[in-house]
């Protein structure tokens, strides 16, 4: 029997870092929440609060702080630090270099002192910071991977789900490309246990289905929500923590995660969302989907907007 205590650590305990810590407490996913911030009256009132929480818990889950750098027996780090809140007009790429610096102060002091876990990049741009991340860390691309577009597809489902009166879960839809503006829904691989999704649709409503009106709203959905309440950080928090629980259970489910790629859809060299079969080493195997030629078209695009901007790095 694995004795062993699963350890997660949050870096950066804002809105996102926290929420993801309570659902990871929630959820009994690991045995520590290991907690790190720069503010340290805040993450140790986080730390704090939480163990309150923890005391209803049928087990015992221990809540601490550290620094970045006491690491070495981590099994996931989830690195959740901003650069700074959105200005109307801005995009998730507008966060690149102020977030960028941070991961680039944080990553080498990491490895310094012997991380050789995973990597779990929540932030924006998620695709850049996972590839940034990676080429810093010098982890396998099998450790370093980033919740990518899996958010995006969750929303795409529970979206498709509230017209056609089926639960999400027996929906097979899912969003591919970078987790921001030139993200896509794969239709052509997208049904209800084998039928088109087209067809189901037309059955359920009697009308045709709207794809570019139902993948923009989509996209747009997180800074709807980030117009009203000033962020996001229920749903991105779930999103942690069920790859965080794929990971540990080594579940061999395939999640619209992002990768690095190398050679897989004709590209290397970039992080980008596709779907990534998890097990508790990582990535075990990324699939590879026959696209339809609209489909390519688009994913390249994504492909070369990640490259323009990882270009940028600090």
């Amino acid at each position: 029997m694995n004795t062993r205590a699963r350890k997660v650590m949050i870096i950066g305990t804002g809105n996102v870092g926290a929420s993801a810590a309570y659902a990871l407490l929630n959820q009994n996913i690991a045995e520590e929440l290991i907690l790190v911030d720069l503010n340290r009256d805040r993450v140790e009132g986080h730390v704090q609060d939480l163990a309150d929480a923890a005391a209803y818990m049928p087990g015992m889950m221990h809540i601490t702080s550290r620094d970045a750098a006491d690491c070495a027996d981590v099994d996931i780090a989830v690195i959740t630090v901003s650069g700074g809140p959105l200005k109307p007009g801005q995009t998730r790429l507008d966060e690149l270099q102020n977030t960028a610096r941070i991961v680039k102060n944080i990553v080498p002091q990491m490895m310094e002192n012997g991380f050789n876990g995973i990597f779990l990049i929540a932030t924006n741009p998620c695709d850049i910071i996972t590839w940034q991340v990676w080429k810093l860390s010098g982890l396998p691309r099998s450790q370093v991977i980033g919740t990518g577009v899996w958010l995006d597809t969750t929303r795409l489902r529970r979206a498709l789900a509230q017209t056609l009166d089926i639960g999400a879960q027996s929906i097979d839809a899912f969003i591919l490309g970078e987790h921001g503006d030139t993200q896509f829904p794969v239709w052509s691989h997208s049904s209800v246990y084998g039928s088109p999704i087209a067809d189901v649709w037309k059955r359920r409503t009697g009308q045709n289905i709207d794809f570019d009106g139902l993948a923009e709203s989509v996209r747009k959905h997180g800074f709807e929500i980030y117009a009203r309440k000033g962020c996001t950080e229920y749903g991105i928090a779930g999103t942690i923590a069920e790859i965080c629980r794929n990971i540990f259970t080594g579940s061999h489910r395939a999640l619209a995660i992002s990768c690095v790629l190398d050679g897989e859809y004709g590209v290397s060299d970039v992080a980008i969302g596709v779907p990534a079969v998890l097990t508790q080493s990582g990535v075990q195997q990324i699939i590879e989907l026959q696209l339809e030629a609209d489909e390519v078209a688009k994913f390249n695009h994504s492909v070369s907007v990640i490259k323009q901007n990882i270009s940028r790095l600090p």
